[in-house]
């Protein structure tokens, strides 16, 4: 068994509640996500039409691909609603101290 490896990401302060920011993480593009009330941590890409996610909007635990509409569960990156039928990939997050680390 492994254990988990986190990374710092980014200071919470950077992400504010309702904002999203793509930061890089061991060469991964990860964008975090603040929504309802929690830091979500998902591969920037969506798995429709790999269109970056950081410029989709973000609403109440979910993010839209800018291109098509295709909805994703910030959570368990499972799709929401069509075109997309995949899930994207989410990696796990923790705060310490003020600093964001995501496990990718």
């Amino acid at each position: 068994m492994t254990d988990t490896v986190f990374t710092a990401a980014a200071a919470v302060s950077d992400v504010p509640p309702g904002t999203k920011k793509l930061v890089t993480v061991n060469g991964v593009d990860v964008l975090l996500c603040n929504s309802n009330d929690r830091v979500f941590a998902v591969e920037n890409l969506c798995s429709h039409a790999e269109e970056k996610l950081d410029c989709g909007r973000m609403r109440s635990g979910w993010i839209a691909c800018p291109v098509h509409g295709a909805r994703f569960d910030l959570a368990t990156g499972e799709a929401m609603n069509p075109p997309a039928t995949q899930p994207i990939q989410t990696f796990a997050v923790r705060i310490t101290g003020d600093i964001i680390e995501v496990a990718v």
